[in-house]
């Protein structure tokens, strides 16, 4: 009973910490431990947000309540209402059109992929106009190395009718600069592109403290 009391109180310490320090406050699965409200007699909200921010962290929106809904503790009710709050957090931060006029004009959208522990590998799909169309996570890699398929990452262009994709991944370990693989791998993928009549306009890797652009450093492969 004191346990619970001390995890109830935690709760409310977040909620008033949150109104006093606004909304930047609070970590990521907090924000999650907010907006459940509460977990089970089986599993305690602590370890529900932990298991909903690795879920969301590794599947794309179209996916998202599907993935919720294999967590146990987590109903159709809880699921529609994480997927609707980040949908919405979506919709009112979008910029207008998502318009780039050059490549890393796209880091402001995947900019928080930064701060996460594992490799993720992102495609960011445009239209003629230059304006995004989407960003999807092709995969998360296990100990820092992201296995990249090519039909993975011009599934969801393809379907788009994206005229140009950005690609893009973090470097959990700080070093800002592309491995051989990285090379190796933008090389494949812009061959592929060519094929499918896709443009990669760059693949930018990001880590906490900037960013790396292989066309700015002029070693984006040309085919």
């Amino acid at each position: 009973m004191e346990k619970e009391n001390l995890k109830q109180k935690e709760k409310l310490n977040v909620r008033e910490l949150t109104l006093s320090n606004g909304m930047s406050f609070p970590s990521d699965a907090e924000l999650i431990m907010m907006i459940l409200g509460s977990g089970t007699k089986q599993t305690p909200i602590e370890y529900l947000a932990g298991k909903v921010l690795s879920a969301i962290e590794r599947t794309n929106p179209p996916e998202l309540i599907s993935e919720l809904l294999k967590i146990e503790g987590i109903g159709s009710s809880k699921a529609l209402m994480i997927a609707a709050s980040l949908e919405l957090g979506r919709r009112l931060n979008r910029q207008p059109q998502g318009s780039v006029n050059k490549p890393t004009d796209i880091i402001p959208f995947v900019q928080h992929y930064a701060m996460r522990s594992a490799e993720h590998f992102l495609v960011v799909s445009l239209n003629g106009a230059r304006e995004i169309l989407s960003v999807h996570v092709i995969c998360v890699g296990a100990a820092n190395m992201a296995v990249v398929r090519p039909r993975d990452v011009f599934c969801e262009p393809i379907k788009e009718h994206a005229s140009a994709i950005v690609l893009c991944h973090n470097h959990p370990s700080g070093m800002c600069h592309p491995s051989p693989t990285d090379i190796s791998t933008t090389e494949d993928l812009v061959q592929v592109a060519g094929l499918l009549g896709i443009a990669v306009l760059d693949h930018i890797i990001l880590t906490r403290h900037g960013y790396y652009s292989l066309l700015e450093h002029n070693e984006l492969p040309v085919f």
